[in-house]
């Protein structure tokens, strides 16, 4: 019991500690400066606001500014299409990570609070990222995490398109970007919930 409590912490502890260390080394990417200079292109856009949600998992790139801004000079389904292959393909990187933690020291997570997890924590910067690379050091089946992942990517880049596409172009500007703001602290409240949770 023991033993595999010190396992379980020792791989969050390094799930956790794989986004900050970039994080404090190199402060958060300048994500959306790479988009501006690739805003002529609807496509080059895309690539570069999907490609940066990819590098998501292991760098500090402002996720929930690029989907954002994805919807917003994509309109609702691209951005929305974009920002969510983005994260997914961060998220099954992450979750690859995560495996290659060696088998005989995988913590001993039970398979279902690591795909809520997966869901509820999508929109809580640095958790979202610790939780993918766990399920994959805690071995939950790939298939599972991918339809988690998916799942939360859904939800999360389609509310953060919607008020880009909405309300970024329109006089309502400030709420949307108080969406954006907003996603990340409803997302930490319903994960801080789900713990407490019987």
């Amino acid at each position: 019991m023991k033993q595999g409590l010190s396992r379980t912490a020792g791989v969050v502890a390094i799930a956790l500690l794989m986004p900050i260390i970039p994080f404090v080394l190199l402060g958060e990417l300048p994500g959306e400066r790479w988009l501006s200079a690739s805003d002529d292109n609807s496509l080059r856009f895309a690539l570069t606001g999907a490609g940066l949600l990819v590098i998501d998992v292991l760098l500090p790139v402002p996720s929930s500014i690029i989907a954002t801004l994805l919807g917003a000079r994509l309109g609702f389904l691209a951005g929305w299409l974009a920002g969510c292959l983005g994260l997914t393909l961060g998220n099954l990187i992450g979750y690859g990570v995560g495996r290659l933690w060696p088998a005989r020291y995988a913590p001993d997570i039970p398979d279902r609070p690591t795909l809520l997890a997966l869901i509820l924590s999508r929109p809580v910067p640095i958790v979202a990222e610790a939780v993918t690379i766990a399920a994959g050091a805690a071995r939950a089946p790939f298939a599972q995490v991918a339809l988690a992942s998916l799942a939360g990517n859904l939800a999360y880049t389609g509310v953060l398109a919607a008020s880009g596409a909405a309300l970024l172009s329109t006089q309502w500007h400030a709420v949307g970007l108080l969406v954006t703001l907003a996603a990340p602290v409803l997302g930490w409240l319903l994960w801080q919930r789900s713990r407490t949770a019987p």
